[in-house]
């Protein structure tokens, strides 16, 4: 079987995940080539450790950038950190107001706190990214190459921490304005208000993005090794747990070939993993990707493995 569905008009957000070392940004890097032969496509990397400038052979940054030797595909490396400064140049203002309208801190401490790192924040603002691009419309498929397993659950579950963090916000508020109109009569909602309604907006689009089938797909990438499916099936339940349904796995670097004891024995050994991956998650479509000869580097080699994985 090959990985289907991708160029459905209406699939927008296309996310490669899995443990680390599996070939999720191989996997990610070829889709790119598949899809930008009939559209406009954005490869994004939100790990941390970014491998996109090795895998496509030359150098992608936090700009976004065209990839070179090909039509329609272009490629960008998200800095949480940047775009969480970003947020905070753009919010600053907001923010300040409320700490200001609902504590008793003075101005330093309030300068203080802001310039505190919130935890999470700069990877829910590097999502927030994502969705914002793919709000602008300027490219018609986005494709993620996400973090190990472990960063890419908390990364799909940031908006919760989000939402938390904007009700905390709200509470205070709330205080506040309960305050105002006990004593004053009358409250009339500043930017402080409109800051934390913005918020709570991008929570839900955030959500409705990664839990809408139509236009949101996750494909879970592993190899036939106990540790890998292991941590397979723990980001697939967790997933499931929080209302995203993955359809489709690929399994890479399987043994095909039979011409030495070594490769027979290596074959036999994934050949147990490969059953269970399928007895478990039956209700998968399995892409088998064979073992290939060489590392899989630069736009010929990703073009190769693009026919492999797509067929």
């Amino acid at each position: 079987m090959a990985l289907t569905g991708l160029r459905e008009d209406a699939l927008k957000l296309i996310l490669f995940g899995g443990k680390g070392g599996v070939g999720k940004t191989t996997c990610a890097s070829s889709a790119g080539f598949y899809l930008a032969k009939d559209f406009k496509t954005l490869l994004i990397s939100t790990d941390p450790a970014h491998s996109l400038s090795d895998s496509l052979g030359q150098k992608i940054g936090s700009n976004i950038t065209e990839v070179k030797g090909t039509k329609n595909l272009s490629a960008f490396e998200i800095s949480a950190e940047k775009a969480l400064s970003g947020f905070k140049i753009e919010h600053e203002d907001q923010i300040k107001k409320i700490l200001d309208t609902s504590t008793y801190l003075d101005e330093e401490d309030i300068d203080s706190i802001f310039g505190l790192p919130i935890p999470g924040m700069d990877e829910v603002m590097g999502f927030k990214t994502i969705v914002d691009l793919i709000e602008e419309a300027k490219f018609d498929k986005y494709i993620v190459d996400t973090a190990p397993s472990g960063h890419a659950m908390r990364l799909l579950t940031l908006p919760d921490l989000l939402d938390d963090w904007v009700k905390v916000m709200a509470k205070m508020r709330w205080k506040y304005r309960y305050m105002v109109e006990r004593f004053g009569g009358k409250y009339n909602p500043d930017e402080g208000d409109d800051f934390l309604l913005t918020m709570k907006k991008t929570v839900r689009r955030i959500e409705n993005l990664l839990k809408d089938q139509k236009r949101c797909e996750f494909i879970a990438v592993t190899i036939p090794e106990d540790m890998a499916i292991l941590e397979t099936e723990r980001l697939l339940n967790n997933l499931s747990n929080y209302g995203i349904k993955v359809r489709q796995l690929v399994i890479n670097n399987v043994v095909e070939s039979q011409d030495c004891g070594f490769c027979r024995e290596r074959r036999k050994g994934q050949e147990k993993y490969i059953s269970r991956i399928k007895k478990k998650l039956d209700n998968l479509k399995t892409t088998i990707v064979p073992l290939q000869a060489q590392e899989v580097k630069g736009i010929d080699d990703l073009n190769n493995f693009k026919e492999v994985l797509f067929q």
